[in-house]
């Protein structure tokens, strides 16, 4: 009778340690499934303490490496902590140290079959790597004060403890705005070191700031704009690679990253 009991007990252990395996591995296909249909991102590089909070989670977690990243989590770095996230295979976003980000929404597809990301950047800095999109496909990063639409391009982003917003952009163009709920607004392109016409009722005359008014900007190959903490452009114009800015650790080792991962 004994051995009946243990007999039953080790059945028992075994069916249950075959059904857990069995789940994990169902799980695992099922996440890199959607992995790979771009429904996910991935952790692709840690270094230091990086935490993510799923929306639905009352708490924060370690986000190791090749850990999924999916709409609704919130993404962060502390100090002397790096991260680097992987969308799709296709587009690279790296947070330096003590920098959070919101992941909107990651390739969820709308009524209208477009393929929507839109992340939040609340604090810190980023580099990006977007892949270019074509009109099925809408890449946004807001902050607290602008919002910016990605076309395949290489950018950084900073979000000062006041909300300040500065963003440079390397290659290719990012379309900024502090009213991005507005489709009509008439773009201003970046000519050149000094601050240019708005195409509206007022005028941007120089880096002071100026009362609140809609605009877009269309910053291109090597300008930067930086946004004030109520929502006012500050400072436009070009930078340099040669620009003291431009020699710190963060660019440094993000373009030591590019060229390891072959860009």
């Amino acid at each position: 009778m004994k051995r009946i009991v243990m007999n039953k007990g080790i059945s028992w252990l075994l069916v249950s340690t075959m059904a857990l395996f069995i789940g994990i591995n169902i799980t695992a296909q099922t996440n890199q499934k959607d992995v790979s249909s771009g429904k996910k991102g991935i952790v692709t590089y840690t270094d230091g303490r990086v935490k993510k909070k799923q929306a639905s989670a009352p708490d924060w977690q370690d986000a190791e490496k090749n850990s999924l990243i999916i709409s609704g989590d919130r993404v962060r770095t502390y100090k002397r902590s790096r991260a680097e996230l992987e969308l799709l295979e296709l587009d690279i976003i790296r947070m330096a140290p003590e920098t959070t980000i919101d992941i909107v929404k990651l390739y969820d597809e709308t009524k209208s079959k477009v393929k929507e990301t839109k992340l939040n950047l609340e604090e810190g800095n980023i580099w990006a790597k977007i892949g270019k999109k074509d009109t099925n496909m809408k890449f946004d990063i807001s902050t607290p004060v602008a919002a910016a639409a990605i076309t395949g391009t290489v950018f950084r982003m900073g979000v000062e403890n006041d909300s300040t917003t500065e963003l440079k952009v390397y290659t290719g163009e990012v379309h900024i705005t502090n009213a991005p709920e507005k489709t009509n607004l008439q773009p201003t392109y970046i000519s050149g070191t000094k601050p240019t016409e708005v195409q509206g009722p007022h005028e941007v005359p120089g880096p002071r700031e100026v009362s609140m008014n809609e605009w877009l900007y269309i910053v291109k190959n090597m300008q930067k704009i930086q946004i004030a903490k109520d929502g006012t452009v500050k400072e436009i114009g070009n930078f340099s690679a040669t620009d003291r800015d431009e020699q710190t650790d963060w660019v440094k080792w993000n373009l030591q990253r590019d060229r390891l991962k072959g860009y």
